[in-house]
């Protein structure tokens, strides 16, 4: 959609994100785990690197500095020996979390049938992945 047809000029778009950009920055494959780990209470790095399996040091670390200046989570570090660091989800972020918790009981519900659609669709259409094959073929 143009922005001739939402109503938002050149200047509000350079401050106002559109509802992709707003998605494609928190619902990343690791910032939802991020989220869902932090909405608890506060949590400390090392605690999120045990709790989202198989992401590494480097990843967790950009996540959060993105999360954190989306406003989504808040950093604080404690004046300690060793620095001590918690992130806390902010408001906007505690909001998000509700929506991220229907979502994922909408997907735990109705998993099973969109395997069996996947399966039903398969065996209507040939293999899935030679019809794949042949539609990039084609194309």
């Amino acid at each position: 959609m143009s922005r001739s047809h939402t109503g938002v000029t050149a200047e509000q778009g350079s401050v106002a994100c559109t509802v992709s950009e707003v998605i494609d920055r928190v619902a990343g494959k690791w910032s939802i785990g991020i989220l869902v780990a932090a909405a608890e209470g506060p949590v400390r790095f090392s605690e999120l690197e045990r709790r989202i399996t198989g992401i590494s040091r480097r990843m967790l670390t950009l996540n959060l500095r993105k999360l954190e200046r989306e406003g989504l989570l808040v950093r604080t570090v404690y004046p300690t020996v060793p620095p001590r660091v918690e992130y806390t989800c902010t408001e906007m972020a505690l909001e998000l979390h509700e929506s991220l918790t229907a979502l994922v009981s909408w997907a735990k519900r109705h998993g099973p049938d969109i395997a069996r659609a996947h399966s039903e669709y398969d065996a209507a259409h040939g293999a899935g992945q030679e019809a794949d094959t042949r539609a990039v073929a084609a194309a």
